[in-house]
């Protein structure tokens, strides 16, 4: 269990800097200058938020202001909790594993707009409205696509779900539902296209009135929740520790690098669409896309 529990804390934290460097490196290669430095940046940009003065808006909420970053990243352990690393090593071995994951993106939702509604700041409350507005429906795909997953495991349990892959990957049995269910890790940890809660049309958004600790916080739980969607995207869709040769977790671990790649390189190439056609798009077009994803799914059990 120590190891278990160790493992669980390295892939929060690994996941977070990798996520940090490939961001730095994205960039880098899109302003076209030198990448040196990529590695160790994240580790300067943390000690310069740690060294910056602690900002205070008028009559905040102060508890729920303080204890939303910290909420926000025990979402994404909890989230990783469900992910195994091999047969028989998973933290919380539940039957219904993917339920927690469920009940993770719907409390993202409310820890989100808790952060900015506690700031009693005109922007932050903004971008807080404005990712309730684009998270809700954002969750329905997941549902849909999860569900979809878990049909041929006949299980809502994570690890019945890898095991029902040994023949063939869902990811090939459903391949809407992959990504599909990357761009609920973009909502998740609003980035790119959809970073409407801490944009800079709104000077920070939910986070504009946050500094120093607290914002360091705030953003290695972004980042923690990206890794987070991406080992549960690799664990449901892509075999999880499946593979030969090589042992289980290290299976696990390539297929989330390989994710967080593809998740990074479309949180900097996409651009977002005004909140309107974005919901548009969710309502009209992704949705029903998934709903597809769970009818051929469904079909194919039968």
């Amino acid at each position: 269990m120590t190891l278990l529990i160790a493992s669980w804390i390295a892939v929060l934290l690994f996941g977070a800097w990798c996520v940090a460097v490939l961001d730095n490196l994205a960039l880098a290669l899109i302003e076209r200058r030198s990448a040196a430095g990529a590695l160790t940046a994240p580790l300067y940009g943390a000690a310069a938020l740690l060294r910056q003065q602690q900002n205070r808006t008028e009559a905040p909420d102060l508890l729920n202001w303080k204890l939303a970053p910290a909420l926000y990243l025990g979402l994404a352990a909890a989230g990783v909790a469900v992910v195994p690393l091999a047969p028989g090593d998973i933290l919380a071995d539940l039957q219904a594993g993917i339920v927690l994951w469920g009940a993770v993106e719907a409390l993202t939702v409310v820890v989100v707009f808790l952060h900015g509604w506690s700031a009693n700041s005109m922007l932050a409350l903004i971008g807080a409205y404005r990712y309730v507005a684009i998270g809700l429906p954002v969750m329905l795909l997941s549902m849909f696509v999860l569900i979809a997953a878990a049909l041929p495991a006949e299980s809502l349990a994570v690890s019945a779900i890898v095991e029902s892959q040994r023949s063939l990957w869902n990811v090939v049995r459903q391949p809407l539902g992959l990504p599909l269910f990357l761009l609920l890790g973009l909502s998740l940890s609003f980035r790119g296209p959809f970073n409407y809660a801490d944009s800079a049309d709104l000077a920070g958004g939910t986070a504009a009135e946050v500094s120093g600790a607290s914002r360091l916080l705030w953003e290695f739980a972004r980042l923690a929740m990206l890794a987070a969607v991406a080992a549960m995207a690799s664990t449901v869709f892509l075999g999880g520790y499946l593979g030969p040769v090589l042992p289980g977790p290290l299976w696990l671990l390539l297929k989330t690098a390989a994710l967080l790649i593809v998740l990074v390189a479309a949180s900097h190439l996409f651009a977002r669409l005004s909140p309107a056609r974005m919901l548009t798009l969710l309502w009209v077009v992704l949705l029903p896309l998934a709903f597809v994803d769970l009818l051929w799914a469904g079909v194919v059990a039968l």
